[in-house]
């Protein structure tokens, strides 16, 4: 998708109201073992919106695509990060990617890459410094084009899956 499809879309922190649309395109997009549940969804907009990335598609007015992380000192990734909450540090350096959830009939375009580039360069201003996400062996190369180096076995088990841990130097 070329930079002037994605005029189409405006990027924001998402809203309270969009909660539910949220939940519904997590449901989509990962497993029953792997997706956030709806509680902890919930928890983590009212928590950290400001921590979320949304594409909202302005002919229809309904999310696209979203990219959401918790902040952090710390400097590993760990699953308590997918369910607790209080874990969030507004102002840690670090930033724990927990999904980039592009629907279905929006992939393929380039809305993931201009999720992860807006999402970097968003957080480089507010003087973070590392991203870090886990994925699936069959994301790795689409995490490498977005920038993301590969460390290897992750120390998680979520979902019962093996992951891989990656991560993006973001600021100085």
């Amino acid at each position: 998708m070329s930079t002037n499809n994605m005029n189409r879309f405006e990027f924001r922190s998402i809203r309270p109201e969009e909660t539910q649309q949220a939940i519904e395109i997590e449901q989509i997009c990962f497993p029953p073992n792997e997706a956030c549940s709806p509680k902890s969804l919930t928890e983590r907009i009212k928590a950290t919106a400001e921590t979320f990335l949304v594409a909202e598609d302005k002919e229809t007015g309904k999310l696209a695509a979203f990219l959401n992380g918790v902040p952090t000192d710390e400097d590993a990734f760990r699953d308590e990060f997918f369910t607790d909450i209080s874990l969030s540090n507004p102002e840690g350096k670090n930033i724990m990617i927990l999904g980039l959830d592009v629907r279905p009939e929006y992939r393929m375009q380039g809305l993931g890459r201009e999720l992860v580039s807006r999402y970097c360069q968003r957080e480089a201003q507010k003087g973070r410094k590392k991203l870090f996400l886990t994925c699936l062996d069959e994301k790795v190369k689409m995490y490498e084009k977005f920038g993301f180096t590969d460390l290897g076995q992750a120390n998680s088990t979520w979902g019962g899956e093996a992951w891989h841990a990656m991560s993006i130097e973001i600021g100085k």
